[in-house]
């Protein structure tokens, strides 16, 4: 028995320092990369300080600057669309880096929780929290989200009372642009910076479909490729938009107020069970050292602590109402 988890021990041990090692290595390559990069950048330049120029055309397609992790990442479909949720979530963390960080999160976490739980729940666990990058990731999407889909409405009128004034499609654009807050404020001046520069209004509009995608924004999208075919008056029908656009968060907003409650009830109801637990193991330890001593009492405990996380998912997704 010693001997086992002597073994397994130095397993875990084993397997943190070289995910630690290789994270290390690769960083070290990705430095080597950045200077030989900057160092061929330089060369042929005038002489002088320079300032960093940024563009919002210039894309990079490689998912890590260290090769043979970009090689491997590469044979895998959900790295696609992990870098498209990371662009829209506004972070500017690599592919690379976040799987990196993923490996190193869910080693520990195993490493941890080994020593407390049976090994197929410290699986799940370490499973479930390298996982959270990805989890923070969508949070931030869909906040950012959340705030154009808010002050979109707004642009609608801004943009509809600009065309009554006598501007065009583009200097409307980039005049709203100019006055808005960010992120619509940036999506409005990227696709107006990528309609100027060559590629069009439709590209443009289908690019900011890509990078958005919000019921709302296809709606403009599609009124704006409507009105370019068929004419007639586009700043009616955009502040007709705008109306029904503010009713519907509107009614949205009624919504989760009255959702609101179901979601305090589980998140109280999940949190209350782990209280109690706690104050128990001030109160009267020898009560609660059963569980931890015996085996039966760990696969209980395990047993528990999933109930409460599945009770509060399915808790969330009832009172989840979709308007």
């Amino acid at each position: 028995m010693i001997l086992a988890s002597s073994l397994a021990i130095f397993l875990v041990v084993f397997l943190i320092a070289s995910i630690v090692v290789a994270i290390a290595w690769m960083a070290f390559l990705k430095m080597r990369a950045e200077q030989a990069e900057a160092a061929q950048s330089d060369i042929g330049a005038p002489e002088g300080p320079r300032e960093p120029i940024e563009s919002l055309l210039l894309r990079n397609d490689r998912f890590s600057t260290i090769t043979f992790w970009d090689s491997i990442l590469t044979h895998f479909d959900f790295v696609d669309k992990l870098k498209t949720h990371c662009e829209q979530a506004q972070l500017d963390w690599s592919v690379g880096r976040i799987t990196s960080m993923m490996l190193l999160i869910g080693a520990i976490s195993f490493a941890l929780l080994a020593h407390f739980l049976p090994a197929w729940v410290a699986t799940l666990g370490a499973i479930g929290l390298a996982i959270s990058p990805y989890f923070y990731i969508e949070h931030r999407r869909n906040r950012r989200f959340q705030k154009f889909r808010e002050n979109f409405p707004d642009v609608l009128d801004s943009l509809a009372r600009a065309l009554r004034a006598g501007y065009p499609l583009s200097a409307a654009m980039e005049m709203i642009a100019s006055e808005t807050t960010p992120p619509v404020s940036e999506e409005i001046r990227r696709t107006s910076t990528e309609a100027n520069l060559g590629r069009g209004w439709p590209h443009a509009l289908e690019s900011l479909g890509k990078r958005v995608p919000l019921l709302e924004v296809n709606m403009f999208i599609s009124a704006v490729q409507l009105h370019a075919r068929t004419g007639g008056k586009l700043s009616e029908v955009l502040s007709g938009m705008a109306e029904n656009m503010r009713e519907s968060l509107a009614l949205q907003g009624e919504v989760r107020s009255l959702a609101a409650h179901g979601k305090l009830t589980g998140l109280v109801l999940t949190i209350l069970p782990i209280g109690i637990a706690l104050m128990m193991m001030f109160v009267s330890p020898q009560y609660m050292q059963v569980l931890f001593n015996d085996p039966i009492g760990k696969d209980l405990i395990a047993a528990a602590v999933i109930c409460l996380v599945l009770a509060h998912f399915v808790i969330r997704a009832i009172v989840d109402i979709e308007v």
